[in-house]
């Protein structure tokens, strides 16, 4: 084992107790250290599996036309997708279940401890390898190069602040690097942030991003009428996939946005489920008490808040909103994705706060198709100038539809690239 790979190993164990009392918050009741430790059972020898790594919830969702499509490239195979977050499990599961086949399963990633790594890909017997975005894994990694297991990065991105952390472990990074096959980059200055940490130039393609590929799932349509009939015919924007110290900013902005609309209704999806309760307790605290979800409670006409404390509905709910607020944008987490709702043809407002989808977000805006505002001023400003003109709104929503349909095509380029590494037969 070389020194970066001995020195990044040994600071895992160092933090393991850290870890541990974190994956059991997430895992409630359940011991976690089976799921982290690569104990999953062996696959059948004569089982054909791929296998795909996606970090949490967005990205499964993010993923969803690839795993389609790699079931259906390749019948011959089964498809593991691993996941970080619990979240992310649901969300896998909840795909698996709307097949019939039991070609899709869901295992938990292990820590990169060295011998959960070695462990978990000697068990899953893969026959290759895919890492969605930016989850370079040394162990997991060396684990594949080891074993003769083909790595395509998928998506792959690096932003900038990704970059900067990077650079104090570039010797660590090349030597997992240097375990990847092929990287598909989703743009230029994606492709130049990866070389710069020793990606090489000749196992590099540029294929433009997956998440233009998305596609609304069967059903969702009729979800969001329901839903939009459930709400009723009032003002209703969607507040998706928020952080800690973005709900209170959105809150502010919905009570502005009551003094010019005193009916109008804000469906707010936190991102993280342990945050339901925390969320609920702010909005009442704000003197606006939600009716909640997951307790099947109606918003009523005089509800000011819909609290979507569920999982995997944020398409729908977008589907059934007149306007989009995409999380994670008015605090510095970087942003998540701003075309779900675009695909959906519903307009699309963000904070400034973009980093993880700067791609994207310069996609929309050279269509016109995006609302930024700087703060929750700001953005009750906006609601209120675009619910009072429906032809602007009508505009948006066409304008980012339009920049979704112009930008497809990653997926395929995808799949010929990883008929290099894996033929289908």
């Amino acid at each position: 084992m070389g020194w970066p790979r001995l020195a990044y190993s040994t600071a895992l164990h160092l933090l393991a107790r850290l870890l541990w009392r974190r994956l059991r918050r997430e895992h409630g009741l359940t011991d976690p250290r089976p799921l982290r430790l690569g104990r999953i059972p062996e696959t059948p020898p004569d089982t054909h599996m791929l296998w795909l790594h996606c970090a949490s919830v967005g990205e499964v969702q993010a993923a969803r036309p690839l795993i389609e499509a790699l079931l259906e490239r390749y019948p011959g195979h089964s498809l593991t997708v691993t996941t970080m977050t619990a979240t992310g499990a649901e969300r896998v599961r909840a795909l698996a279940d709307g097949r019939q086949d039991g070609r899709l399963v869901h295992h938990f990633v292990p820590l990169d401890f060295p011998h959960a790594a070695a462990r978990f890909v000697e068990r899953l017997r893969p026959e290759i390898a895919l890492f969605f975005e930016t989850e370079l894994w040394p162990n997991l990694l060396h684990a594949c190069r080891t074993r003769g297991v083909p790595v395509a990065v998928l998506n792959g991105r690096l932003s900038p602040r990704a970059l900067r952390g990077y650079r104090r472990l570039r010797p660590l990074l090349r030597e997992a690097l240097g375990c990847v096959d092929w990287l598909a980059a989703k743009s230029d200055e994606d492709a130049a942030r990866f070389a710069e940490l020793g990606m090489a130039a000749e196992r590099t393609s540029v294929v433009g991003s997956l998440k233009f590929d998305i596609a609304p799932e069967d059903g969702v349509q009729k979800v969001s009428e329901r839903l939009r009939t459930l709400l009723g015919r009032r003002q209703v924007w969607v507040a998706g996939s928020t952080h800690e110290g973005e709900e209170a900013l959105l809150l502010a902005a919905h009570g502005l946005l009551r003094e010019s609309y005193p009916e109008a209704l804000l469906v707010l999806v936190p991102r993280h489920p342990q945050r339901f309760e925390a969320v609920a307790s702010l909005c009442e605290q704000a003197g606006q008490a939600p009716a909640r979800r997951s307790r099947g409670e109606r918003p009523e006409d005089g509800t000011a808040v819909y609290l979507a404390d569920t999982m995997g509905e944020l398409l729908a709910l977008y589907g059934a909103a007149d306007l989009a607020f995409v999380g994670g944008s008015l605090v510095p987490v970087g942003g998540h994705n701003l075309l779900e709702p675009a695909a959906l043809g519903i307009p699309v407002l963000t904070g400034p706060e973009l980093a993880n989808f700067a791609d994207v977000a310069e996609a929309l805006r050279g269509a016109d198709a995006l609302v930024e505002v700087a703060d929750e001023k700001r953005l009750a400003e906006a609601l209120v100038a675009l619910f009072a003109d429906t032809v602007e709104r009508r505009r948006l929503g066409e304008a980012g539809r339009g920049v979704v349909m112009a930008n497809r095509g990653a997926l395929e380029r995808t799949l010929k690239g990883l008929d290099r590494l894996l033929p289908t037969k």
